[in-house]
């Protein structure tokens, strides 16, 4: 068998509720997700599946968008602040109405992500698109979208001026535009989340004066209204400092185009605010504390520049969706593998990097809990490990797992509700699980799941009707 552990047990998820959505509960040894045991979600449902407590979601919306109002509100003479939620990190039209009715507006990145925001009933007023590559087709469902276009559309390179003002010129509106600012500071964790160093494809340079000349070019055209500067430095980030620094440069750069006589109304400091993962992450800071800190090293920035503070906005995706879901997955195949002086018990689950990218992508950490039963209280060193024809379809790296784990039981994967469905993918034809909405009534599909039907009609060789 495999070796057993010592003085080690399954963290339970009271230990560590930020780990959890606020309807999660143990009882009996099964884990209980918005008033349902897992069993019967599986059961009713199929796995694996997304379940995302809707509660949870409009709770933690409401709290980012009331924090940014009270923080950066105007009577202790700052500009106000608003919340944006980051829709790649989970799109769907319910999310959009619950993030939305909280208060919240949305920063999309596509054509699907806009078109989803408009027809989920998102206020055009309180949407802005992002994107490296925007097509003519996003440009000018942005500029026409309600009585005078989205709230903002976020330049990302010299050309794209040009392009903006003339699709806006076309259709008789005045576009409102921020630009993209590379500070040079970055921060979070791999490589490819950090998003504000000079060599990768986002932004303006502030260091060489790009994002100054295009914010000035803007000046020039009639169908264009320059909002203001946006940033974005890295995702999964603890410390709050890369934040100040980053909000200096930017207000650096608001102060000068001000000598230009170019006012900027509005700083986006984007998104990236870190979540748990494991039992062994550090407790983040709270929505209230990263609003209270940015508002102080803002206020502090414009006083050192004598300029006033403008309305100040924030991108939080992850940690407003991220906490909320949990993945189901039925456990298959259980081996143990020798290994020197030690061996691993390799526990195989009906899903894997289809439904879950971001461990094979990021070197990502997550934990697991069996969520069916009470196991016995013998751990063992244990992964878990999807079904695809990839070494590197792990789930969980390293993990204690009940020693007694078969085939049948149920898993329960947390912080699963930012880029599980959002980078979902069909590898190996497998299909994608639907997200299934807990927590508000009866639970209901949000998204449903596909299946094998669905894979297959998009194959024009096959008649998937036979």
């Amino acid at each position: 068998m495999s070796t057993a552990l010592e003085n080690e047990r399954c963290p339970q998820p009271h230990e560590r509720p930020d780990l959890w959505p606020w309807s999660a509960k143990f009882e009996g040894g099964q884990l209980w997700l918005g008033g349902r045991p897992a069993t019967q979600l599986v059961e009713d449902f199929g796995s694996p599946v997304y379940v995302l407590d809707e509660s949870d979601l409009a709770g933690r919306a409401t709290v980012w968008a009331t924090v940014m109002a009270e923080e950066f509100w105007d009577g202790y003479g700052m500009g106000g602040g608003s919340a944006y939620y980051a829709a790649k990190a989970m799109m769907s039209a319910r999310v959009i109405e619950i993030v939305t009715a909280a208060g919240m507006g949305v920063d999309t990145a596509s054509l699907g992500e806009l078109t989803t925001a408009l027809r989920a009933g998102a206020d055009p007023d309180m949407i802005g698109l992002h994107g490296n590559n925007k097509s003519d087709e996003e440009l000018r469902l942005a500029i026409s979208a309600g009585e005078r276009g989205i709230a903002r559309i976020v330049i990302d390179s010299p050309d794209e001026v040009g392009r903006v003002a003339q699709i806006a010129s076309e259709l008789g509106r005045k576009a409102r535009v921020m630009i993209r600012v590379t500070t040079g500071v970055h921060a979070g964790g791999h490589q490819f989340i950090a998003t504000a160093h000079e060599d990768q494809k986002f932004g303006l340079s502030l260091a060489n004066g790009t994002a100054k000349r295009v914010a000035l070019d803007i000046q020039n055209y009639d169908s264009l209204d320059f909002v203001g500067v946006h940033s974005h430095i890295g995702s999964q980030i603890r410390d709050l400092d890369a934040f100040f620094e980053s909000a200096s440069r930017l207000l650096g750069l608001v102060k000068d185009l001000s000598n230009e006589g170019v006012a900027c109304r509005e700083v986006d400091l984007g998104g990236g605010y870190a979540i748990t993962y494991t039992g062994a992450d550090p407790e983040p800071a709270s929505p209230k504390e990263i609003a209270r800190a940015l508002a102080g090293a803002v206020r502090a920035a414009c006083e050192e520049l004598d300029l006033q503070v403008p309305h100040v906005s924030i991108e939080p995706g992850r940690s407003t969706v991220g906490p909320t879901t949990v993945t189901l997955y039925k456990v298959g195949t259980v081996k143990e593998v020798p290994l020197e002086g030690m061996s691993r018990l390799y526990v195989s689950i009906d899903g894997g990097m289809s439904d879950n990218i971001r461990p094979a992508l990021y070197e990502a950490n997550y934990t697991a809990l069996l969520a069916n039963r009470e196991g016995s209280s013998a751990l063992v060193n244990a992964r878990v490990v999807g079904k695809h024809c990839e070494s590197g379809d792990i789930v969980v790296h390293d993990l204690a797992l009940p020693a007694d784990i078969k085939r049948g039981d149920i898993l329960a994967v947390p912080a699963t509700g930012a880029y599980g469905h959002a980078m979902s993918s069909n590898y190996n034809m497998l299909t994608r699980p639907g997200t299934l909405g807990v927590g508000a009534g009866e639970p209901h599909w949000i998204v449903y799941p596909e299946k094998l039907d669905h894979l297959l009609a998009r194959d024009a060789f096959l008649d998937a009707n036979n």
